[in-house]
């Protein structure tokens, strides 16, 4: 019963991956900061797999890589106002590792775009002008996390009822529940 619910929050989260207006294109990841405050961000979610494995870019000097490294807990957070339909995700983020996996995807990113990852100076230094930034011609810090979902809470909003289904990764197989929203 809960399985139509389960393939329409998969293909809104295939589309935010691949149409640039999605509304689940960007999202809400938060994470646990090494002095225990919570760190929210939004991102842009660059792929998902079969599986659902979620993969967002970051340059690797930024705060969230160390609250990673930390601790790998994360939750995300996708919202689409025109179907009113909202995900919430609980699971672990893994720092991609191999050079040819990064190399493959550095190279798919516009050139625009790689000057996200390779400015002089980490994410959050303190600078007198925007203007002042440097960037690198020879070397990037680009990095690739992904997260592996263990958990997820579908909600969606109706004029005459709402529907919410809570799913869990059990035994490698999804398990979905119906609950109050």
């Amino acid at each position: 019963m809960t399985t139509p619910f389960f393939k329409e929050l998969c293909e809104e989260l295939k589309l935010g991956a691949i149409e640039k207006g999605h509304p689940f294109r960007y999202f809400v990841l938060g994470t646990l900061g090494l002095d225990n405050s919570v760190g929210q961000r939004m991102l842009v979610l660059r792929q998902v797999s079969p599986e659902l494995r979620l993969t967002f870019y970051t340059d690797n000097r930024s705060p969230k890589i160390a609250q990673l490294q930390n601790n790998n807990t994360v939750s995300g957070l996708f919202y689409n106002p025109t179907k009113m339909t909202q995900l919430r995700i609980e699971g672990k983020a893994i720092i991609e590792t191999n050079k040819e996996v990064l190399k493959a995807h550095w190279d798919n990113v516009p050139v625009k775009g790689q000057k996200e990852y390779n400015a002089s100076k980490s994410p959050g230094d303190s600078i007198n002008n925007h203007n002042e930034i440097e960037y690198l011609s020879e070397k990037n810090h680009f990095s690739m996390v992904h997260i592996l979902p263990d958990k997820m809470d579908f909600l969606k909003l109706g004029n005459h009822y709402h529907t919410r289904v809570q799913f869990s990764l059990v035994d490698n197989e999804w398990k979905g529940k119906f609950s109050v929203p």
